[in-house]
Parts: C-alpha cells; sequence; structure tokens
C-alpha cells in the first residue's frame, strides 16, 4: 500500500450498549458470587473497549494492524473496530505557520532578515503518517529552505530610476514572489502529503550591518530621481517662456541675454531655496 485508503467501519453505538450489558453482568454476578459469569463478563469488556473510535470534525484516524496500513477514517463519528487496530490521529484543519527570521543573502549578495508565513493543511494522510518522519516538523524545515532559495533568487530592490528596468523583486513585486514562494513549498511538502493553501513573506528588511547605508542609497536614489523631474519640468517652463516672449514681441533679447534669462531661470526653478529678488533700478545694460 503506497496510497490513502479512505474506509468506513461500523458504528459504535450498537458496542457500546454491549459493553454497558457486560458491566450490568460483572456487577450482577458480583452481587450473586457467580464467578463463571463475572471472569467472561470482564473479559469481553476489556476487549471490547480499545475498539472505540472517536473521529471530531477535520480530523482522521489512521489504522494499522500490526503494521500494515489497513486504511483512514476522514468522516466524523462514534465508530467501533478491531480493537487490535492502531489508531493514529491526523488533524485536517488548516494551520497557519509563521517562520522564524533568517539572515540570507538576495541575488545580489546583500544580506537581508527575510521570514515566511504559510497557511497548509493535510491532503493525503498515508504520506503524512509513513513517508515523513514528523509532518510538522518537516514543514517547519521546508518552508525554511524554500525562503532562503527564493532570497537568493531575486533582489531585494531595484535601484534603477530611469523606468527600463522591469525585474522582480522581493520589496515591490509581492504578488510575483508570493506565487514564487507558493509553487517551491507546494512541490518540496507534496512528498508529505502536505497542501499549500498559502504563502507570503511575513517580513523582510535589510540585515542591521547594512541597513543604514542602503538607507541613505535609497534616499540618494529618490533625491537623483526628484532632481531628474525638477530639471525636466524646469527646461520646459524656460522654453515656454522664451516662446511666449517671442511670439508677444514683449521684449527682443540677443543670444546674450537669452542666455543671461535661462541661467537665471534654472537656479531659480532647480534651486531647493527660495529666491531672493533683486530689483534693478537702472535699464537693461546695468
Amino acid at each position: 500500500m503506497t496510497q490513502e485508503k479512505t474506509i468506513k467501519v461500523r458504528s459504535g453505538y450498537l458496542m457500546l450498549i454491549m459493553l454497558f450489558i457486560f458491566l450490568a453482568a460483572i456487577i450482577f454476578g458480583i452481587t450473586q458470587e457467580n464467578p463463571f459469569l463475572i471472569i467472561p463478563a470482564i473479559v469481553f469488556s476489556i476487549t471490547i473497549i480499545p475498539g472505540f473510535i472517536l473521529v471530531n470534525p477535520n480530523t482522521s484516524k489512521v489504522l494499522l494492524l500490526f503494521g500494515k496500513y489497513i486504511g483512514t477514517i476522514k468522516e466524523n463519528g462514534f465508530y467501533w473496530a478491531n480493537p487490535f487496530y492502531k489508531k493514529r490521529g491526523i488533524s485536517l484543519r488548516a494551520s497557519n505557520f509563521d517562520s522564524e527570521r533568517v539572515k540570507v543573502n538576495d541575488k545580489l549578495g546583500n544580506p537581508i532578515m527575510i521570514s515566511t508565513i504559510a497557511v497548509w493543511k493535510v491532503k493525503d494522510t498515508f504520506k503524512a503518517a509513513f513517508d515523513v518522519d514528523n509532518y510538522e516538523n518537516f514543514v517547519r524545515v521546508q518552508s525554511d529552505a524554500a525562503v532562503r532559495k527564493l532570497a537568493s533568487l531575486y533582489p531585494y530592490d531595484n535601484f534603477e530610476d530611469d523606468g527600463k528596468t522591469e525585474e522582480i523583486t522581493l520589496r515591490a513585486s509581492v504578488n510575483e514572489v508570493s506565487e514564487a514562494l507558493e509553487k517551491e513549498l507546494s512541490e518540496r511538502l507534496d512528498m508529505a502529503g502536505i497542501e499549500v493553501l498559502e504563502a507570503r513573506i511575513g517580513y523582510l528588511a535589510y540585515a542591521q550591518e547594512i541597513a543604514s547605508a542602503m538607507l541613505k542609497r535609497q534616499q540618494a536614489t529618490a533625491i537623483i530621481a526628484a532632481r531628474h523631474k525638477i530639471v525636466e519640468g524646469a527646461v520646459s517652463m524656460v522654453e515656454m517662456a522664451l516662446e511666449e516672449l517671442s511670439k508677444k514681441e514683449i521684449v527682443a533679447l540677443d543670444e546674450e541675454r537669452k542666455a543671461a534669462m535661462v541661467s537665471n531661470l534654472m537656479v531659480i526653478l532647480c534651486s531647493d531655496k527660495d529666491a531672493q529678488p533683486v530689483v534693478n533700478a537702472g535699464t537693461l545694460n546695468h
């Protein structure tokens, strides 16, 4: 037997009634001091009791007979089966696993701290019971291995600011990374009969030793990107100002005065401080 087999066993209520009958016979035998009634009743009672099986909702019982797999009871209820069966309970409920934060290197070699959150449940009780030693510990170990592999496949962040690069990153590409993590976990846990319902990154940050440097790098990148937009807008505004002055013939500017005007406007528009006005009380030449 190499796969799960779902079985049904008889209801336990009939055997429960029989147990009560034997218990009553024991009491009656004691009152009558009849050992020929007491001893068989005790033997049958001891034989019946181990055969009772209680299966709660979303749980299962794996049955073994002297090392041989008999089957799995998945339907909840009160049952009775061979008292020599060895019964192992396996939960079919969804379980939530939050891994510890581990330090790994991303695709670019930067040390990062990362953890994963996974929602899983047992779908094959045979694999969970017999193909791995401890399926709950197996989930923990394989989740740790999966998140380490995932972190090495993608960079933490993309520092390109030209808008041309669309590389998947751990920080920005949440959906893509979660899908890749869920696929990796499903492949690893399939041999244990585990179904992965959801997997995602629970915690993500640079390691402490480089966090300060990376923060400065991010700030510098943001400043450069902002300056690029400011300069682009300033050039557009200067061009528009020159065109409007020329179109409406407000003032005639030669190349030297255009250059001076462009210089002044660029300084005013691109400066991160307010410009201080200077009043010219003379002519355009002074």
